[in-house]
């Protein structure tokens, strides 16, 4: 039987055309801004399938995109027109606690493996929203709570399979194949589809949340306490991050705050709540107006703080060699601006630990950074775009004096080609554009943070 549009030869998944029920479904992602059709969208449910899709995106000439979690701000799992090689069926987890592995699908969210691991008591770094794609997020370097604690999620991969460009399945692990593991480290989708992906996975006994709310007029008082408590020697145990947020309407919140621009403070602590208590001391002496405590499972930490979908998207970032007084004067300046009331939010992450730790390891340069800035910017209405697009790169631009130049790709959507570059480092991006040329040379996974092939500038 010849190929058509409606079945690739050896497909055994389902595939989705416009026109057809659950299509609209099937092409929407978190960011409400990206609205793309798609000539086909094909939903796969193993490696075959995956192979079978891409040999036939090829041989028809289309643009491919691949959706996992489809969390991306840039849009970029979504093909105007192209091919979706949607991974989401391809979820399942395999735990091997007496080993301390755990194998998960190229589809899986951050969800499944969390909830896989919890009944064994273990975990790994992952993101902080647990609708986030784990293929995407890693092979992006993959920042979350516990990167203080374990360094980020790539820094725990043990090995990947990938589907290339030429339908071949790969192996890459230390030993097998290890410059192309070395640039899954950070090189996103550049080289081939993650149909599984295996972790290392820790004990993890107990996990505690803090997120403790002031008034925003508060901000410099409460970001500089925060700052000088990470900088004055916090274990690694500790990550979070020094936030404006619009006060939500929950019940650790008074009602005078909601709907009001407030500065938290925020813990996540591997450990249990006297002992972060302990460590988060000075912020709790500043007496908050309003606070949130709770010893809770991983997976539920993971999933209490996810970002509501729905809502248009912009996100940037930059990393900052050191957060004086002055730098902190103009984060916390900047947020008069942020769009609210929204989901929206003004982070400063504490870096440092196990991600400089393993700094020079990867292609991943930012790792050397102390802090993060990143304007995480959600909102209704298209009206608004102007703003929320203007406060984010503001904000960048007035903290940029005090910035290391090197950026966390995964934070930020489409910002040229500089920015890619500077992503990995120059004479990182030359090594990589040689695999690249070797596991995709006709550039057809080019819907990502884009690495060129070496000898290949066209495209």
């Amino acid at each position: 039987m010849a190929e058509t549009m409606a079945q690739p030869v050896g497909f055994g998944g389902r595939v989705l055309r416009a026109g057809e029920p659950d299509y609209d479904e099937a092409r929407t992602i978190f960011n409400a801004m990206i609205d793309k059709r798609p000539g086909l969208i094909a939903q796969c449910e193993s490696a075959a399938d995956v192979a079978a899709a891409i040999r036939y995106g090829v041989n028809q000439g289309l643009e491919i995109a691949v959706r996992g979690g489809g969390h991306g701000v840039a849009g970029t799992g979504l093909s105007n027109g192209g091919l979706v090689v949607d991974l989401r069926r391809l979820n399942g987890v395999q735990v091997d606690p007496e080993a301390g592995l755990a194998r998960v699908e190229g589809g899986a969210l951050w969800a499944d493996l969390d909830r896989a691991c919890q009944p064994y008591g273990l975990a790994t770094t992952g993101g902080r929203v647990s609708t986030t794609g784990i293929a995407g997020l890693t092979l992006g370097g993959g920042s979350g709570w516990l990167e203080r604690k374990w360094g980020l999620a790539c820094d725990n991969l043990v090995a990947v399979e990938l589907v290339t460009a030429d339908g071949r399945t790969v192996t890459a692990s230390e030993d097998e194949n290890p410059e192309l593991f070395w640039a899954l480290h950070g090189g996103g989708g550049n080289f081939g589809v993650a149909t599984s992906l295996t972790f290392r996975v820790r004990p993890l006994p107990a996990v505690t949340l803090m997120l403790l709310l002031w008034p925003a007029e508060s901000g410099p008082e409460i970001v500089r306490a925060y700052r000088d408590l990470i900088t004055s020697g916090a274990p690694d145990d500790l990550g979070g991050g020094a936030i404006y947020l619009t006060g939500p309407p929950e019940e650790f919140v008074p009602e005078h705050l909601h709907g009001r621009l407030l500065v938290a403070a925020g813990a996540i602590y591997a450990g249990h709540e006297a002992e972060a208590r302990e460590v988060f001391r000075p912020m709790l002496e500043l007496a908050p107006e309003g606070a949130m405590i709770a010893e809770l499972p991983y997976a539920g930490l993971q999933s209490a703080l996810d970002d509501p979908p729905g809502f248009r998207n912009y996100w940037s970032a930059e990393h900052l060699s050191a957060f004086p007084d002055e730098a902190v004067q103009a984060f916390c300046d900047r947020s008069a601006d942020m769009p609210a009331p929204s989901p929206s939010q003004q982070i400063a992450v504490p870096w440092g630990g196990a991600v400089a730790r393993d700094a020079d390891r990867w292609p991943l340069p930012h790792r050397s950074a102390d802090w993060v800035i990143h304007p995480f910017g959600l909102w209704a209405d298209p009206a608004e775009d102007g703003q929320g697009i203007g406060w984010a790169r503001a904000l960048c631009e007035d903290v940029r004096p005090w910035a290391t130049g090197a950026v966390y790709l995964n934070f930020i959507g489409d910002e040229g080609r500089d920015r890619v570059v500077a992503g990995f480092g120059k004479d990182n991006y030359e090594r990589l554009a040689v695999i690249k040329a070797e596991y995709d040379p006709g550039n057809v996974f080019r819907l990502n943070q884009n690495i060129r092939p070496a000898g290949n500038g066209s495209k």
